[in-house]
């Protein structure tokens, strides 16, 4: 994980629509920056979904929400459809910002040694700074954790 208090890495990827955002583009706002390992997975769905469902408290409190994952943009599209997502996600097949933000890592899949992405998140400040990192995440609790921790 990267260190509180450090400035977040800028970044450029396509959301879900295939339209470019970087990271810098969102300065003035809190950003919720959260890394998730795949589309449609039941995990990944609840913590979608808790997201969506406390996205008036997040905008009451100045926050953006951006999902990445290494999906295509066309998976993210059918994500959004489907889970009726109200915020960004973005597509980093390549795992260049994964690994930017220190969550692609090594995991263990049934006794074997594969590189995924660690369910992550990042809380970044107005300024670009980053205020909170939360590792190795409980989708189910973690929006509310991420709400409790915005000022």
């Amino acid at each position: 994980m990267l260190e509180v208090g450090i400035k977040a890495p800028d970044f450029t990827l396509n959301d879900q629509n295939g339209n470019p955002h970087s990271l810098s583009d969102y300065r003035g706002k809190k950003v919720i920056l959260y890394f998730y390992p795949k589309d449609q997975t039941a995990g990944c769905i609840k913590e979608a979904c808790s997201f969506r469902d406390r996205m008036p408290q997040f905008t009451e409190k100045g926050a953006v929400i951006l999902g990445i994952s290494k999906d295509t943009s066309a998976s993210h599209k059918n994500f959004e459809e489907k889970q009726q997502l109200p915020f960004t996600l973005l597509s980093d097949p390549d795992h260049q910002v994964l690994e930017l933000y220190d969550v692609w890592v090594e995991k263990n899949m049934y006794g074997k040694k594969v590189k995924g992405t660690e369910r992550s998140t990042y809380l970044i400040d107005e300024n670009g700074i980053i205020a909170k990192a939360y590792q190795k995440v409980k989708p189910a609790d973690h929006a509310d954790n991420v709400l409790r921790d915005l000022a």
